[in-house]
């Protein structure tokens, strides 16, 4: 047996309104359902127009981040139970352009994320030859917990930072730099210090740790930025203090 609670999904189609509206949708659900389950439920059964992204289902790919009830969640791992009797708003994410109905346009993150090379950036890779890059569980352990974004974006739209500032570079970039800073393979901090200690960088960050709170994965964006930012200070010191050439 399953209840019903009503779905009031935003609605945007450019060529048909200048802003978005709200549809209200009843759908069934038991204990076990999503939002996610929910919005498949119109899809499928009450409007194929309705238009939003998803893949896994498992809270892996990061794709169905919406803002449910004014707060940004991962559609796939928030259920209708908790927000009984209802009703449940879903919106598209703050702090991005909306493209149409619960789709937002994601290249700023895209673009912002480039910047800080998230990759193993090597001055001079070893031959194949010599076998692969080896590590510790403790060096592991060092990087691990910034290891475990998944791009959802939910940081973006819970940051007021972000919202105010479209240039800020946001939290999810900045702890992706640090998953990287912090492995013992890597060689590019210093490329990443240049970017992240612009304005626009890791000093624009006012620490009001909402991104940490949204974030699904634990992954904390709040304690790398301002791990980031003892880092640089750091380095400012010394190279006060014993300037190169010196």
């Amino acid at each position: 047996m399953s209840d019903h609670i009503t779905l009031q999904i935003a609605r945007y189609r450019p060529e048909q309104e200048s802003e978005p509206t709200f549809n209200e949708y009843e759908v069934p659900y038991t204990k076990e359902s999503a939002v996610l389950d929910g919005l498949n439920y119109v899809k499928d059964r009450l409007d194929g127009t309705l238009v939003y992204r998803w893949s896994c289902r498992m809270g892996i790919c990061g794709s169905c981040g919406m803002s449910v009830n004014g707060e940004p969640k991962l559609t796939c791992a928030t259920f209708l139970a908790d927000y009984a009797p209802g009703p449940v708003r879903v919106e598209p994410l703050r702090n991005f352009p909306i493209i149409r109905d619960l789709i937002v346009d994601i290249g700023d993150f895209m673009r912002k994320l480039v910047r800080v090379k998230p990759w193993i950036v090597r001055e001079v890779d070893k031959p194949l030859s010599e076998g692969e890059y080896r590590q510790t569980p403790e060096q592991l352990d060092e990087y691990k917990q910034f290891s475990m974004c998944i791009n959802c974006m939910l940081c973006y739209s819970a940051c007021p930072i972000y919202g105010l500032d479209p240039k800020f570079i946001g939290p999810a970039a900045i702890a992706l730099a640090q998953r990287y800073n912090l492995d013992n393979r890597d060689e590019g901090a210093g490329d990443r210090m240049e970017v992240l200690s612009e304005y626009d960088g890791i000093w624009g960050c006012t620490f009001v740790g909402e991104c940490t709170k949204v974030c699904p994965k634990h992954v904390d964006p709040a304690g790398a930025i301002q791990r980031y930012k003892l880092t640089a200070a750091l380095e400012s010191m010394k190279s006060f203090f014993a300037p190169r050439g010196a």
